[in-house]
């Protein structure tokens, strides 16, 4: 990181709209990506396909993206941010207008491929930019807003979808995004500079070969949950597979003098609790966006359009004080923003364990803020205070690690809780909706842990004195 590179604690406008314009591409990602849940009913009527077909506009997606990821630092090194920014944002906008036209489902998926590879190029560009060219005493601000960015997408995505299927056509999804993304375009070309030199460097394609089995395997099985047996080929075969990958990419990674992560990062214990909480916390919100939706509709019968009103005010609280933690951060450190925000999550998650059996819309929309409000403040204070620990030479790989975690994250939650409310549902006798707020309960509990283990892991790494706009 160039912190010497900072001598003030001014912001220049440049990297503001640097940060905006990278973040634009991250916020257009996901919101395609949940409003495209919406539309997945009418994407099966209209191209004839089954909804394990269906869900590989998600999966695929999320598979690409999580490839990329890691490989960020070796791009950071290797080209300028300029050129990364303009072929994420070329490959994004083709992606969009190959699905806006596309006439057969192999040709939305390939859209929708497109897409990925774009995203995953620009959610840790932004990330960088933050860490090399913002003061230090101003990062938790920056990268607060950069969390904004990123996270006002799940609190809009599933409105916009509906409200566009309901009223328009699916295809609006894309076409709507287009303008903001050239907007972008014009923005990053015009405000993104490099402050560090590159250089050549040999790309390891072993290495690649290592990443993509890696998450293949592990994204492919837990996604597989909902359609197959724990013990099938399917999920066991393949999260083996992911395993065997894992094993090969980290072994390989250490004896390489140039690899295309280091993982050397994870070597200091800090930043290892910090990525340990930052992963599980994920774990525990996108299993949340799962349970919600769906007791609203199967338990409370709500629709799915109402069902994602319910949800969106504590979405859109949670995103507007991203930054408010990244305030809290700069002056007075990261331990009391991330523990307070934690300590909300956790006893608003607690609160819906208690009460799953008999929750009402407006108690759901009333704990989810209370939640939102934590992660807000804690979230993107993680990754801040994470990489804070590491050397300047090892923060990109850092980003990498963090962002490559997050994109897992989604899987591994999203299956966790799909397995346990699926298992209760498949349970002879009562009702759907009993068995629903049933298995929701065993759900919710499976997060408080989760999240009550994320909490005790950053009261572990996070220093007991000091501030972090001090060196």
């Amino acid at each position: 990181m160039a912190t010497s590179q900072v001598k003030s604690d001014h912001i220049e406008p440049r990297v503001i709209g640097a940060v905006l314009a990278t973040g634009l591409m991250s916020l257009s990602g996901v919101i395609v990506e949940t409003a495209m849940n919406i539309t997945f009913p009418t994407l099966m009527a209209q191209f004839h396909i089954t909804t394990g077909t269906v869900q590989w506009m998600t999966t695929l997606y999320l598979l690409i993206v999580a490839c990329i990821v890691p490989i960020s630092s070796y791009l950071k090194r290797r080209f300028p941010m300029k050129r990364l920014f303009i072929t994420a944002n070329l490959l994004f906008i083709t992606g969009i207008v190959i699905d806006g036209v596309a006439p057969t489902f192999p040709i939305l998926l390939a859209g929708r491929a497109i897409q990925g590879f774009g995203t995953g190029i620009a959610l840790p560009l932004m990330f960088n930019i933050i860490l090399e060219q913002v003061p230090l005493s101003r990062i938790g601000l920056m990268t607060g807003i950069g969390t904004l960015v990123t996270a006002i997408g799940p609190a809009i995505g599933p409105t916009y979808g509906g409200i566009l299927v309901t009223a328009l056509n699916w295809r609006y999804i894309f076409w709507i995004l287009v303008p903001f993304l050239v907007a972008s375009f014009f923005v990053g070309i015009k405000t993104i500079r490099q402050v560090t030199p590159t250089a050549p460097e040999t790309f390891d394609w072993p290495s690649m070969v290592g990443i993509i089995v890696t998450f293949g395997g592990l994204i492919y099985g837990f996604s597989a949950v909902g359609q197959h047996a724990w013990f099938s080929l399917s999920v066991t075969g393949s999260l083996v597979l992911g395993l065997v990958g894992l094993i090969y990419f980290s072994h390989r990674s250490l004896h390489l003098e140039t690899p295309l992560i280091h993982l050397q990062s994870l070597q200091n214990k800090a930043f290892s609790g910090h990525l340990l909480a930052f992963f599980l916390i994920q774990i525990a919100s996108l299993g949340l966006s799962f349970i919600l939706p769906n007791y609203l509709q199967l338990v409370d019968q709500r629709t799915a359009f109402l069902a994602g009103l319910i949800v969106l005010p504590g979405a859109v609280v949670g995103a507007c004080f991203a930054p408010v933690g990244g305030q809290i951060l700069d002056h007075f450190g990261a331990k009391r923003p991330i523990l307070l925000g934690l300590g909300l999550a956790v006893l608003a998650l607690l609160s819906m364990t208690l009460l799953a059996r008999h929750l009402s819309a407006w108690m759901i929309l009333s704990l989810y803020v209370v939640y939102m409000v934590g992660i807000g403040l804690g979230f993107g204070n993680m990754m801040t205070s994470g990489l804070k620990h590491l050397s300047a030479d090892l923060k990109a790989d850092g980003n990498a690690l963090m962002n490559s975690l997050q994109q897992f994250s989604g899987a591994v939650g999203t299956a966790l809780v799909s397995a346990i409310i699926a298992a209760s549902q498949a349970v002879a006798g009562s009702t759907t909706a009993i068995k629903t707020a049933s298995g929701s309960q065993v759900a919710l509990l499976v997060l408080v842990v989760t999240s009550a283990v994320a909490w005790v892991t950053m009261l572990w790494a996070l220093p007991q004195h000091g501030n972090f706009t001090k060196k």
